[in-house]
């Protein structure tokens, strides 16, 4: 069994590996079940659309059975320890795919039982297969990654936070991220992703559109309003003025095969206008259906050691 709670515990040709399934999972060509047998718990402690479902239907794709838990059916709620939990559950499942709104060292606890693999569907601090599900998307796009820029607008969440680090094992690979002044990509994650690229990385954390060299390969924005936590400034709106992606925002730094990407959900009008999300350059959607390849390769990866199926 093998976790995936943080891509920096992964290396780049692992990345690549599971992108690279992603992809395959994507075309919808294969009929194999190599979960056949097996048996994956989803646990999610707050809110989900895309990562919950797309978990349970990858992995029924995948031949598991599957159970679920809501934040308040297990013993954690009533005081039972972390790696207790996680001690038992492994003697039941070979998975369980955890969300939750703490902070990683959590998930880390959880995936203490050498018979339980661990997947991290987001914390605080990062949301390791939405990067896979991002990386999964431009991949089938543009082929190798090499010399192609993403540009990533808005609050440096955890989404911002994993592509970061995707970017960071994937070589040639650039990233800018643009976040108002106060909301970056914290500099500790940042600190990772240059030791994790050994100084390599092409990745550049800006403040102001006038920063940004384009045109780029991509655009992609999150919600502002990251998992519904409240923000310290109660009229933080402001601190985002001119970060929505509009058509003139998005035609600033577009080439002719330019992409819009969006982790949805998507708050209209806020930081992505109609025309924009639903615009003939948005992959928004197909973006949101690798979510569920990402969590096939993710979940393969972890529970059979698939590297000789790629």
């Amino acid at each position: 069994m093998r976790n995936l709670i943080s891509l920096a515990d992964l290396t780049s040709e692992e990345l690549d590996r599971i992108v690279k399934r992603a992809v395959v999972f994507g075309r919808g060509d294969t009929d194999e079940r190599p979960l056949a047998g097996r048996r994956v718990g989803i646990y999610f402690r707050k809110s989900s659309t895309r990562t919950r479902t797309s978990f349970w239907s990858g992995a029924s794709r995948l031949g598991a059975d599957i159970i679920t838990f809501g934040p308040d059916e297990l013993q954690i709620s009533t005081g039972e320890t972390l790696e207790d939990t996680a001690r038992v559950l492994g003697e039941y499942l070979d998975a369980l795919v955890v969300r939750t709104n703490g902070d990683m060292a959590e998930i880390r606890r959880l995936g203490s039982s050498p018979k339980l693999a661990v997947v991290n569907a987001l914390t605080l601090d990062e949301h390791p297969t939405q990067a896979i599900a991002d990386l999964a998307t431009l991949t089938e796009l543009f082929g190798d990654l090499a010399g192609r820029h993403v540009l990533c607008v808005g609050e440096g969440n955890s989404s911002g936070a994993a592509l970061a680090l995707a970017a960071a094992l994937t070589p040639g690979l650039r990233l800018t991220l643009l976040c108002p002044k106060g909301y970056e990509v914290p500099r500790e994650t940042l600190d990772l992703v240059a030791k994790l690229s050994e100084g390599q990385a092409l990745v550049e954390q800006v403040t102001s559109a006038d920063e940004v060299t384009g045109p780029v390969d991509a655009v992609y924005t999150s919600r502002w309003q990251t998992m519904g936590v409240p923000k310290a400034n109660p009229d933080w709106l402001a601190d985002f003025e001119g970060f929505r992606i509009d058509q003139g925002f998005f035609d600033r730094f577009a080439g002719p095969d330019t992409v819009f990407l969006h982790d949805l959900p998507a708050v209209r009008g806020q930081e992505v206008t109609d025309e924009v999300l639903d615009g003939e350059r948005s992959v928004a959607w197909r973006q949101a259906h690798h979510k569920m390849t990402a969590a096939m390769a993710v979940l393969e990866w972890c529970v059979v050691a698939a590297d000789d199926r790629i």
